[in-house]
């Protein structure tokens, strides 16, 4: 990656943010087609061919937001090699924390229990950016590490979208699912997160929302599928594009393109326009894990390297997208 930006050439207070380690959790529950379309107006074929989706996964009551993220969080740690003690900062990021609404709960509560499940003393906080949660994270994370404000910070994306949904509603029923994704961000010898590229389209912060719908017992999630997709072929083109300019490199100099499991169409559609050659692996994780907004990159990360598609010292392009309509992305280096 190329160090002649800011944020990769830190002065004598100042310090490399790399990767450490990352982990996972996926639901034990697989929901195929045919289970949706039982209470969906719908077919197995529509969904697979409007989607790319085959199953996904659907946490059980057990399989809480704080006990997924903890155990992907617990084994990024084991990962790096790292100690709870040793972590500086915890970050969590959701968009489906619904269980503390309207009951005057601190709203960094998920984050704070996932920290006290691990052991972790140092102060958590929750991220509010939807599908670019876990890449919004990275990115406060390696500016906490590079500016010497920590040495070590956990990055959590975690998601029960089975909790929000409607499962009548033809736009989403089929498309969320439930899992839990976590990195360790630290100190290295040399760059390997590369520079953020992020931004919002506040014009297009009604294509996707959580609101309260008392008649569906609580908050429940409404997208307009056609203008996300639009927008995600149009515009995540040059938002990969500059993604790979501000990290030194260009489509044919990474090993993988990791971006946020929407839709298999927009994947496939976004990795023809950049024009990544045949040999950058793409990661479709969307196929039998569906889209669990905050925590589809870390889950499909992690799939591609435990897989072996992806080794250590790895070059990955990250970009995520969603409500909002929010973006955040970044070149990182594999641990």
């Amino acid at each position: 990656m190329n160090t002649t930006h800011a944020a990769h050439a830190p002065g004598p207070d100042r310090h490399h943010a790399v990767l450490l380690g990352i982990g996972d959790y996926r639901p034990r529950r697989i929901v195929t087609n045919e289970e949706i379309c039982r209470t969906l107006d719908s077919s197995p074929e529509w969904i697979q061919r409007r989607s790319g989706i085959r199953t996904r996964c659907f946490a059980g009551p057990d399989e809480t937001l704080a006990e997924m993220g903890a155990t992907a969080a617990g084994k990024a740690l084991a990962d790096a090699g790292v100690a709870p003690a040793e972590v500086d900062q915890v970050l969590v990021a959701t968009m489906s924390d619904i269980g503390a609404a309207g009951t005057g709960a601190a709203a960094d509560g998920l984050a704070a229990e996932i920290g006290r499940r691990l052991g972790i003393p140092a102060p958590a906080w929750q991220l509010g950016a939807a599908c670019a949660g876990f890449t919004v994270g990275l990115a406060l994370a390696a500016a906490s590490v590079t500016a010497g404000r920590a040495r070590t910070c956990l990055v959590v994306g975690v998601e029960r979208m089975s909790d929000i949904l409607d499962p009548l509603d033809r736009s989403t029923a089929f498309l969320f699912s439930d899992g839990a994704g976590a990195a360790l961000v630290g100190r290295g010898t040399e760059p390997g997160i590369g520079t953020v590229v992020w931004g919002t389209d506040p014009g297009l912060r009604e294509t996707i929302t959580v609101r309260e719908e008392p008649e569906h017992g609580g908050p429940v999630i409404r997208m307009q599928g056609s203008s996300v997709f639009r927008w995600a072929v149009t515009h995540l083109p040059e938002v990969v594009r500059e993604v790979l300019a501000r990290s030194g490199v260009g489509p044919g100099d990474v090993q993988a393109f990791v971006p946020h499991q929407a839709n298999l169409r927009i994947i496939e559609a976004v990795t023809e326009s950049v024009r990544f050659p045949a040999g950058v692996a793409v990661a479709r994780d969307i196929v039998d894990q569906g889209n669990t907004s905050a925590a589809s990159i870390p889950l499909a990360l992690n799939r591609m390297r435990t897989s072996g598609t992806l080794r250590q010292g790895d070059l990955a392009a990250l970009v995520g997208f969603g409500a909002g309509l929010t973006y955040a992305g970044m070149v990182v280096r594999m641990p």
